[in-house]
């Protein structure tokens, strides 16, 4: 048997390594110490487990696929790594699927690789910890075409012999698996968006909406799973904030089940390297009826936000 593409290669390493991150995120808040840093004094966190789950994913990556370029959230050396840092293993399951033929000559060099070792940091230290995600996306000539989440924190109200945890993995034409496909409830528009970085541009957004509810939680990766699970229809975002790393494996997994993300004037996110980190002109994404929110964007508030 032929050995598996790299593609499927990358994203079995990143499961198994997103899950050594989520025993770090737990270990880290086990010990109390979160070692809370302010990077840029607006609000922004980072963590103790933000650090050392970047150097991890990063170096365990890199370890196994030198020529890949991979991007992180956090601006760290990976020269200080120790061993117990390094995941070296695979999900088995995940190089059992056939690699779509249009990826199946990637090569290393042909990879970027988007880490946000902890998405939801503030709601991390506020101890609203099923916000919290581990998101790796892969992309390949600027598409997000794979990608990984882990919730270290899934089930974490549900009792002791619930299992902690979950990881979400998904690769653009073969699907996205880890939890169950589900619709929002048909003729309801449930908005899901910012908890922490509204503003008036950002609900004004949302009342030209009309919706019957909106959720308010943290991390684009934990907005995402809402669309995936029927929770939410529409994940809205009228603001810059969010970054490239924040949208790549999400993106990902929802484009693998039929949804579609932009930012608001319907422009895809590109994520090759050169890009700009930042998605300037927000996020607007659902599983299904994206049309219908994209037609309710107002212009004043396009206006206000230029790619």
């Amino acid at each position: 048997m032929a050995s598996p593409a790299l593609l499927m290669r990358v994203v079995a390493s990143a499961y198994s390594i997103a899950e050594k991150a989520a025993t770090i995120v737990r270990n880290v808040m086990a010990t109390g110490d979160l070692g809370i840093v302010d990077k840029t004094g607006d609000n922004d966190l980072q963590t103790k487990a933000d650090r050392l789950v970047q150097m991890s994913i990063c170096a365990s990556l890199a370890q196994k696929f030198p020529k890949v370029t991979i991007i992180g959230e956090e601006e760290l050396s990976t020269d200080e790594v120790t061993e117990e840092l390094i995941e070296d293993g695979h999900c088995e399951e995940i190089l059992t699927k056939t690699c779509p033929a249009q990826y199946a000559g990637i090569k290393e060099e042909e990879l970027v690789i988007w880490v946000d070792p902890l998405d939801g940091t503030k709601e991390y230290t506020e101890g609203l910890l099923d916000h919290v995600t581990v998101l790796i996306g892969i992309a390949y000539e600027g598409k997000a075409i794979a990608g990984v989440i882990n919730q270290p924190y899934y089930n974490y109200e549900a009792g002791s012999g619930a299992v902690l945890g979950r990881t979400i993995w998904g690769v653009l034409g073969i699907g996205a698996f880890g939890f169950q496909l589900t619709e929002a409830p048909a003729g309801k528009h449930i908005v899901v968006t910012t908890r922490s970085h509204s503003s008036t541009l950002v609900n004004d957004c949302i009342s030209a909406l009309n919706p019957d509810s909106v959720i308010r939680v943290g991390g684009a990766g934990n907005k995402i799973i809402q669309l995936i699970e029927g929770k939410a229809s529409a994940y809205v975002f009228a603001s810059p904030g969010c970054k490239k790393w924040d949208t790549c494996a999400p993106e990902a997994i929802l484009h693998a089940v039929g949804g579609k993300i932009t930012d608001i004037h319907g422009n895809s996110f590109q994520y090759n390297k050169e890009v700009k980190h930042m998605n300037s002109a927000g996020v607007l994404a659902t599983l299904r009826n994206y049309d219908y929110y994209a037609s309710r964007i107002p212009n004043t508030v396009k206006q206000s936000l230029v790619p």
